[in-house]
């Protein structure tokens, strides 16, 4: 397709769609599609549909009281390690039913379908043990029976360390990640792996046992790395051809060039920089030169990014981080899906899913620009809407 701006973009231009797929993609239609019924847009933008590739959508409680506590001078680590943090909203879940979880989730999933999205990763982690870790995927699961939407699941049991093995990490692996890991995906309920690679979590020499399990079931890699400090992760992500590598506040130009090495997504996700009021910011340049694509996320979690909007998301990238607003468009689509590992969506072109999002804006620029604003006049899943 000719570029105009860096998007890509077509004016007045035209998409054929058979059913779920489009099957051209132009300037005016040929004579081939001519008595194939027609919908003008009236000048309005078309986009690929959104992605959300990075959420904890499915979780019990909130952590109100916690913002409060930050807000008071607490840190993020300072408030893990006294027992809240992760662990607090562990305890929330725990105590949800399956019902309860989807009936949560489903608030928070229609405020990302509103603005357009189309597909959504969705976490476990906040269980941490096998019974509530399987309730929270085969709850991300239903989701989708749920609304016209596509979910793919990420197993975090790797996420934090449970009060019942405080300073035995590697018990819990033992007993509890890798045998409930082994559970949902002989259950259908993983489509990736996650883990926290830091210093209130698991260490590198950890996550790659973790690893080194989704390999022996031919699952992908994802890693939230270095958004605290500088343990590893980055280049752990990359030396197992991670699909992401997810924060990436504190990663280096090495980290970078390894990245780009590996084909691996960055994933920055500024709702967690802006909550928890971070200073060191992901080193964007250095991904930029060594041609590491870049996604944006929501990170909706409860505690470090309580956000729905993927649209603020895109502002904030820009914002704070200095992504132009091509590059945050391409964060939220065809980036996005290349960190799920999703080829059949993220772009407009022959092929894929006519999974589409109509914005009554006249320039890509604004969906970035904007703040607190909605433009979505339609979202099309799979040719329909």
């Amino acid at each position: 397709m000719p570029s105009e701006g860096g998007y890509g973009l077509i004016p007045s231009g035209s998409i054929a769609v058979e059913g779920e797929r489009i099957v051209w993609v132009g300037g005016d239609l040929p004579p081939d599609y001519a008595d194939w019924p027609c919908e003008a847009l009236d000048g309005r933008l078309v986009t690929p549909a959104l992605i959300d590739c990075h959420t904890h959508l499915v979780f019990g409680g909130d952590r109100a009281r916690e913002f409060e506590m930050r807000l008071n001078g607490a840190s993020y680590e300072e408030i893990a390690r006294a027992g809240g943090g992760i662990i607090s909203t562990v305890q929330a879940t725990r105590s949800a039913s399956q019902d309860d979880l989807m009936a949560a989730a489903l608030r928070r999933l229609d405020a990302l379908l509103s603005e357009g999205a189309a597909l959504v990763e969705i976490k476990s982690g906040y269980g941490l043990d096998k019974e509530t870790e399987l309730r929270m995927l085969r709850a991300a699961r239903a989701l989708a029976e749920q609304r016209q939407v596509r979910i793919r699941t990420s197993f975090l049991g790797a996420h934090a360390v449970p009060p019942e093995y405080s300073e035995r990490p590697d018990a819990y692996l033992d007993e509890v990640c890798l045998p409930t890991l082994r559970a949902a995906h002989a259950e259908g309920l993983v489509d990736a792996v996650d883990g926290f690679c830091e210093k209130i979590a698991f260490d590198p020499a950890q996550i790659a046992r973790v690893f080194d399990v989704a390999r022996e079931l031919g699952l992908p890699v994802k890693l939230h790395a270095e958004q605290l400090s500088h343990l590893g992760g980055t280049a752990l992500a990359a030396d197992y051809g991670a699909l992401s590598a997810d924060h990436v506040e504190y990663a280096t130009d090495d980290d970078a060039a390894a990245l780009g090495r590996a084909g691996t997504v960055a994933v920055v996700l500024p709702g967690a920089f802006y909550t928890l009021r971070e200073t060191r910011k992901p080193p964007v340049d250095a991904f930029r030169r060594h041609g590491v694509p870049m996604a944006l996320a929501t990170d909706c979690n409860p505690g470090s990014s309580p956000m729905t909007s993927l649209l603020l998301t895109m502002n904030m990238g820009c914002t704070l981080f200095g992504l132009t607003p091509a590059e945050a468009l391409a964060g939220v689509t065809c980036h996005a899906a290349q960190a799920l590992g999703v080829a059949d969506t993220g772009r407009i072109a022959p092929g894929l899913r006519a999974d589409l999002a109509v914005w009554d804006v006249a320039e890509p620029a604004e969906l970035s620009y904007r703040i607190g604003f909605n433009p979505l006049h339609r979202r099309i899943f799979g040719g329909r809407g």
